[in-house]
């Protein structure tokens, strides 16, 4: 009953195969996504946290990006980084006042045509679709006030719908659907990378050094010692219009107003009003699904519209970076 068995040495019966060395079997690596964060200028931070990345040798395979960075993480998938970062290095402040196509009769105080030329240029015909990995851009529905993910279609557009600051930037149609920034739903989109499959997901906060934000006071009020702001005579017509107008873009103010009021101007209290709404919904999004990593540069100092100062940007987007790649380590270990 034995004879079939394989034993060595028995002539023509098949011997049986050594057994396995112990080998020890690397596991595969998490799926890892990049959720980039919206800021406006700010956002050139982005491309210092994807450099740093890149060199400490890790792959991106998702990206999610809000406002600037749904066109950093863009370029950046598109093999165009090198370019954005050229340029915006070179930005200077009256290059800065190129781009600025004020268009008083629309929906946006400017077109966004010349800016949209420029990411054309470089991504002309680029579809989301051919991207080698996946990609979104999250924008907002005028109205419903949907969450919009665009995951398909053209490029370009994608990134238009996702930065079209309200009031600043026209919205951008698409499908049928009036877009807007996205940054008004989902500042920092870790809930999107983590549904385009993302294991491990490092989200890149823009606002998220800006403490000292959102509390509450709980008695305040004006004492029979202070005195409210003097009233402003009253202009009819035109006249009034326009000085309202100029006064409120920071243009011109008399020598009264200058003197005994110190109130912001329209750009400074839409551009406060913003931030303070992205700030509140980045902590509530965040505190339900919070990243694997986060990474917060130091930009207090930096405002949403310095352009100018990309160069800065950047290096505390590197710097950041640098300070987390122990924290990226355990994570992608951890998660293996």
């Amino acid at each position: 009953m034995f004879q079939s068995l394989p034993w060595r040495g028995q002539g023509n019966v098949a011997e049986l195969s050594p057994p396995p060395k112990n080998e020890i079997v690397k596991p595969p690596r998490p799926v890892l996504g990049l959720a980039l964060g919206g800021g406006a200028a700010r956002g050139f931070a982005h491309i210092g946290v994807i450099r740093v990345l890149v060199e400490a040798g890790y792959d991106v395979d998702v990206i999610a990006g809000t406002s600037i960075g749904a066109v950093v993480g863009g370029c950046y998938i598109a093999g165009r980084l090198d370019d954005i970062e050229d340029w915006a290095r070179s930005l200077t402040k009256r290059r800065v006042l190129n781009f600025l196509d004020l268009n008083f009769g629309g929906s946006g105080l400017m077109s966004g045509t010349k800016l949209a030329l420029l990411l054309q240029n470089g991504l002309d015909g680029v579809q989301i679709e051919s991207l080698r990995i996946p990609f979104v851009a999250i924008a907002t529905e005028i109205g419903p006030g949907h969450e919009i993910w665009l995951t398909r279609g053209n490029l370009v557009t994608a990134m238009r719908a996702s930065y079209a600051l309200p009031g600043i930037f026209e919205p951008v149609r698409i499908g049928g659907r009036w877009l807007m920034d996205g940054a008004l739903v989902n500042p920092v989109p870790v809930s999107a990378a983590r549904a385009l499959g993302a294991r491990a997901v490092i989200a890149v906060n823009l606002n998220g050094e800006l403490t000292g934000r959102g509390g509450v006071i709980h008695t305040f009020g004006a004492t029979s010692t202070e005195m409210d702001d003097p009233p402003v005579p009253k202009r009819n017509g035109f006249g009034a219009a326009t000085s309202m107008v100029r006064r409120g873009f920071g243009f011109v103010r008399s020598r009264e107003q200058r003197q005994r009021r110190n109130s912001p101007g329209i750009h400074t209290v839409m551009m406060e009003a913003f931030n303070i709404t992205q700030d509140r919904i980045s902590r509530s999004r965040l505190a339900g699904d919070p990243p694997d990593v986060s990474i917060g540069p130091r930009l207090g100092r930096i405002s949403p519209f310095d352009f100018h100062r990309a160069a800065e940007a950047i290096d505390m987007g590197a710097e950041a970076t640098l300070k987390s790649l122990d924290d990226i380590k355990e994570t992608m270990e951890a998660l293996a």
